[in-house]
């Protein structure tokens, strides 16, 4: 059983990073990773452990928080399935090589500076905006079942549903930023769930594991943040309609190197 003050702490969570996952279609990860690695530090978990876990739950959160918010934006016809079809295999491949092999074999502490360093790479580039060029659109099937391969890699080693390299890939192939934050909510679910079954397996046999624990994903944890954020998460996607393009990027992108810089100092300071 979780304490009272903790089991409140992950509510408010649950409750921040399901709006945020409808709002800017990342899943609530980028959220999750950083407060949940502190939280199980705070539970004596091992720190390289520690980091493992948060990615490993805060991927288990994304499950729920997906289907909500793309509801909520599938009633305003902004997912393009289209895409949600192309990228969605290749997504399940990158995902479960990531969670099931490398995942495993990485140390918290690198995993937690390439979070970091890779997050500082999506926020800057969000930040500069630049223009792509008018004739550039998605590639085609192989292309998309490349780039979600990748997506759902680097979301594996990450903890995040994807929508850190998915929205600013989509828009740089001319995407609207509304639709590619609906359209990147979608792919959360198949991201999330090749991850997880990678997480669980793999981590079956690690030692120093918490009560409660199903490989590296914490349970107690996953049922009140994921019972909490599948409330605001259509909240999230209602106000993602109703904000201009720009300040929804900059709000993107201050989030991203906030959370970064936390991820940078923890892995630093773990080695």
């Amino acid at each position: 059983m979780l304490e009272p003050l903790l089991v409140v702490e992950l509510a408010i969570l649950g409750l921040g990073t399901g709006f945020l996952a409808g709002l800017l279609g990342i899943g609530g990860g980028m959220l999750l990773v950083p407060f949940m690695t502190y939280i199980l530090g705070h539970q004596q978990v091992p720190p390289d452990l520690a980091v493992k876990m948060a990615i490993a739950t805060s991927m288990a959160t994304i499950m729920f928080t997906s289907v909500s918010s793309v509801r909520a934006h599938h009633k305003r016809g902004a997912v393009r399935w289209d895409i949600v079809r192309r990228l969605a295999p290749g997504i399940v491949i990158g995902g479960l090589v990531a969670s099931l092999g490398v995942f495993a074999l990485l140390k918290g502490a690198f995993l937690a500076i390439f979070f970091g360093l890779f997050v500082s790479f999506s926020a800057f580039q969000m930040f500069l905006d630049k223009k792509p060029a008018p004739s550039r659109q998605m590639p085609g099937t192989s292309g998309q079942l490349a780039a979600g391969g990748v997506i759902g890699f680097l979301s594996g080693l990450v903890g995040a549903g994807g929508g850190f390299v998915s929205v600013p890939f989509m828009t740089w192939c001319n995407v609207a930023i509304h639709n590619a934050v609906a359209t990147s909510a979608a792919l959360g679910f198949p991201i999330a769930l090749a991850n997880v079954v990678g997480y669980a397996v793999g981590g079956q046999s690690v030692a120093g594991l918490p009560s409660g624990s199903l490989g590296y994903i914490w349970l107690p944890a996953l049922a009140a943040i994921a019972t909490c954020s599948v409330l605001t998460a259509p909240l999230g996607a209602r106000a993602a309609h109703q904000l201009p393009v720009k300040q929804l990027k900059r709000v993107f992108a201050s989030l991203l190197l906030m959370l970064a810089a936390y991820m940078l100092w923890k892995g630093v300071a773990a080695f």
